[in-house]
Formats: C-alpha cells, structure tokens, sequence
C-alpha cells in the first residue's frame, strides 16, 4: 500500500531514503540522449515503483491572512524558484509554446541543445509541456475546406487542457477528467529523441474534495522530483480556481466554491538517481 502523508516534506524524505536503502544499481544505456557507457557518473541507483499520497488540503485554502496554498507548497517542496513558478505560467497560459522561454532559466540548463533537440528541428524540442497541454493548435496544421484545422487524432480532433476544465464544470462527478502527456507519437521513442517523463494528470471530485492522481514513467530524484511534485500540487489547486472562478462569473448551480484540495497520488516507476549526483540526496 502506498505510504500517506500530510506535507510534502515528509514525503520527500520517505522518496529519498527508501532510494537510497532499497534501489539497485543500473546502468539504461542513455540519459537524455547521452550514452553512459563508460561515465561512472551517469551510472544510476534506482527504486521501481515509489508510491505515496499527500494531502494538499491545507488551512491557507481558506484563510488568506495566512501564508499562502502556493507559500506553503514552496516551503514544504522546496522546488527550483523562481525557474518553477515561470514554467508553470507557461504551461498553464493556453499557448503550444516550443521551447519554451524559462527553459534556459533552469538551473540545471547546461546548453544541452544537441541532445534535447529533436533530430532535424534543432530549434524546438521533441516536446514540451505547453504543447502537450495545449496541443489542438501545436506542430502540423492541414487545410480542411479552405480552413485551418487543429490536431487530429485517428477519429476525433484533439484535446486540451482546457476541455478537461470544461468537462469538470459540466460533469463535476466524472471519472473521464484526464490530461495526457505521453502521445501515440511518444510510443517506441521513434523519431529518436526524448520522450516525455509524466505520463498524465487525473482528476476526481469525491466529496467536497479534487483529487489528483499523478502517473510519472522516470523520474531523477535530484534534477526533477521536487519541481514535479510542486508543479503537480500547483496544477490541482489551478484547476481548482479556474473551476471556482467560472462558477462566481456565471449562472450555474455553485458546487465547486464548497470544494477543497484533495490528495495527490503520485507514483512514478523508476526513480533515481545519477551516482554523480548521489551525495546531493
């Protein structure tokens, strides 16, 4: 079973010494399309399928005198700032934005255009969050009818963002809130480049609370944890307001003011660390 938290802190501190009691040496051939054949610092320790829950409910939700729901997910996460709060804007503002602009603010950004770039584009990524939050008018366009249409699916046009926020508001109770990050064209890594680390974000509504589960496939306990789990935590309380925000501007039956942060279940199926990197845990 999952181990429940009820601060981040805690948490991260569980992630790290189960890591570093319980994970096993392995060498994946490539990190970020870098070999590591014969680099003993990207050699990695690593522990399948870390799981935990945290609780985001947090008293600042109601009280605004008090330290803020994003303070305090800062001062219990202790993510990358500013770098994170930037990226989440970016993720968030409604634009397929590739690369993105904060990308060369991340602090662990060593101009690693060559291995991050996709093979034949070498100005845009193979992917980044803002499309893939954002896809419907990311990448290729075709003309249908004389008119611009957006990304298209085998049977349907894309989603977004967006839409999942629209299908909360108008079936709170659904079980079909899902955001996907990994795409069909992520699958087998063919075009050669990276391939995305979170896998997606779920959305349940279950009493007066929004739940969030967070499905990540690999995850660098020093370079990334952190900032993926305050982005994740940031996400639902976004999705949260966004939700609210529609409720008190129009004229439909208020569920959504009475509603509260739930609890993040994250698990992620490889986490690591790079042995270069390892005293840094």
């Amino acid at each position: 079973m999952p181990s429940y938290f009820s601060d981040f802190e805690d948490a991260a501190s569980y992630a790290f010494e189960s890591l570093k009691h319980s994970g096993a040496m392995v060498d994946a051939g490539r990190w970020q399309g870098v070999p590591t054949e014969g680099k003993p610092d990207l050699q990695t320790k690593e522990l399948l399928d870390l799981q935990f829950n945290v609780n985001l409910e947090r008293a600042s939700w109601h009280d605004p005198i008090r330290e803020t729901y994003v303070e305090t997910l800062a001062r219990e996460i202790h993510p990358n700032l500013p770098w994170a709060d930037e990226h989440f804007a970016e993720r968030i503002g409604g634009l397929p934005l590739n690369p993105d602009p904060s990308y060369k603010n991340w602090p662990w950004w060593r101009g690693q255009e060559a291995a991050a770039m996709s093979a034949g584009y070498q100005t845009k990524f193979t992917h980044t969050y803002s499309e893939r939050f954002w896809p419907k008018q990311a990448g290729r366009y075709t003309l249908d009818r004389g008119a611009l249409r957006a990304a298209h699916g085998i049977r349907y046009p894309y989603g977004d963002y967006g839409d999942v926020l629209d299908l909360l508001a108008r079936e709170p109770h659904t079980r079909q809130a899902y955001l996907p990050i990994f795409f069909p064209e992520d699958t087998g890594a063919v075009h050669g480049g990276r391939i995305p680390c979170s896998l997606g974000y779920h959305f349940l509504l279950r009493g007066n609370r929004l739940h969030c589960w967070y499905d990540i496939r690999s995850c660098d306990a020093v370079r990334h944890f952190r900032d993926d789990l305050y982005l994740a935590a940031r996400l639902v309380d976004h999705t949260l307001t966004e939700l609210v925000d529609r409720e008190l501007h129009g004229d439909a039956e208020q569920l959504w003011v009475d509603v509260n942060p739930g609890i993040l279940f994250f698990k992620c199926h490889s986490f690591h660390v790079h042995m270069g990197d390892y005293h840094l845990l």
